[in-house]
């Protein structure tokens, strides 16, 4: 397989134009047929997000799991607050009850001070990102010490720390950040760097840079790019969609309607990832023809917000173009969660997967050698 496609989960049905207020924040009955749905329309691993205030992570994976019978899971995991040995265990345990190859986790270090210290965390983001780096490095050596190990450093210290429980292959190690702290343990620690749906030209930038720091450890670096597609059956009709969308979600905010998602405080942001978006918001309203950027300006600095917009063939090979950069993990969740991860499934899903066979098959034709997957090695 030479793309893989990631989804996002929630807990209860809702978005920026739909609003969740109207909506149990865990919803066992929409979460099961939401798994069940990104199973179904062939997505590869699906990303249970983080914050302070959300449902826990590692018993919604569960559920995930027990629902389905192939889709992966993605933990948003948030260093800091629960030991990585113990992080390491929970994997391992998720791992032999559901499966080789279907539990990976993302870390992220925190971009809001305010989120972080509703955890008693008041740490500065150079400690965040240091801890982050420390943290992959128990977590990795407790996943594969087969004898107990003696660990001190800056933040985490143990003597005779060791899991019985091993996965049975290997966990997939998620990261995301763009800042200078960011890209470098981000290039030195983990398989896959994640970024947010930026223009062509500056995501190229960024994953240049970022191979470049991971060449100085020997690494190879995997990459993902998460984009909020708004697809249908005609270019015009897509962007009244989106029109309508951003109306939506403009009544929402002005109404406080949208919820918690909406109040993360704007300025006391500090992800260089979302101020990225926001600048490229604030130079033009679409890029590379389709790339529209209107919710983003509306919500401001709150998650990857970017979206393609054009019938399904026009967004896939859209898309593709970031996987013709090197991105070979491509994370896409819709303003309609549910109903849009169906719709995707019957031709947005088999348009990228067809699509990057045939840039695979035609790399493949030109070197006489079998392309490397997105020409960005392996994780």
């Amino acid at each position: 397989m030479s793309i893989q496609i990631l989804g996002m989960v929630a807990t209860q049905n809702g978005s920026e134009s739909l609003g969740w207020a109207n909506s149990k924040v865990v919803d066992p009955a929409f979460l099961r047929a939401f798994a069940r749905a990104h199973d179904a329309a062939g997505f590869d691993r699906t990303l249970i997000g983080y914050s302070a205030a959300s449902p826990d992570g590692f018993a919604i994976a569960s559920d995930i799991l027990a629902t389905t019978e192939r889709l992966g899971v993605l933990i948003a995991h948030r260093p800091g607050f629960t030991e990585p040995v113990l992080v390491a265990r929970k994997l391992a345990t998720l791992e032999n009850l559901y499966g080789e190859g279907r539990v990976a986790i993302h870390h992220i270090s925190g971009g809001s001070d305010t989120d972080q210290q509703r955890e008693g965390d008041f740490s500065d983001k150079p400690a965040r990102y240091r801890r982050t780096a420390e943290f992959i490095d128990v977590l990795r050596r407790t996943l594969t010490s087969a004898e107990p190990f003696d660990h001190e450093g800056e933040f985490y210290k143990y003597v005779g720390a060791f899991s019985a429980v091993k996965p049975n292959g290997r966990i997939p190690i998620f990261f995301g950040g763009q800042s200078g702290d960011a890209v470098a343990i981000g290039a030195e620690h983990t398989d896959t760097f994640m970024l947010f749906g930026e223009p062509l030209a500056p995501t190229a930038e960024r994953i240049a840079l970022i191979r470049a720091e991971a060449a100085k450890h020997g690494r190879n670096v995997e990459f993902s790019v998460s984009l909020r597609p708004i697809v249908a059956d005609t270019e015009d009709a897509a962007w009244e969609k989106a029109a309508a969308i951003y109306d939506a979600a403009a009544e929402r905010l002005g109404n406080h309607q949208a919820g918690w998602r909406f109040g993360k405080r704007q300025g006391d942001q500090t992800s260089t990832s979302a101020q990225r978006l926001q600048d490229a918001a604030a130079e033009s309203e679409v890029h590379d023809e389709r790339l529209w950027t209107g919710i983003t300006k509306l919500v401001g600095p709150a998650g990857n917000s970017t979206a393609p917009v054009g019938t399904p063939a026009q967004v896939a090979e859209a898309i593709l173009k970031y996987y013709d950069l090197g991105v070979t993990r491509v994370l896409i969740r819709g303003f309609d969660p549910l109903n849009d991860v169906r719709r995707w499934g019957e031709e947005l899903v088999p348009l990228l997967r067809s699509g990057a066979a045939a840039r695979d098959a035609a790399a493949s034709d030109v070197s006489g050698e079998p392309a490397l997957v997105g020409a960005g090695g392996t994780a």
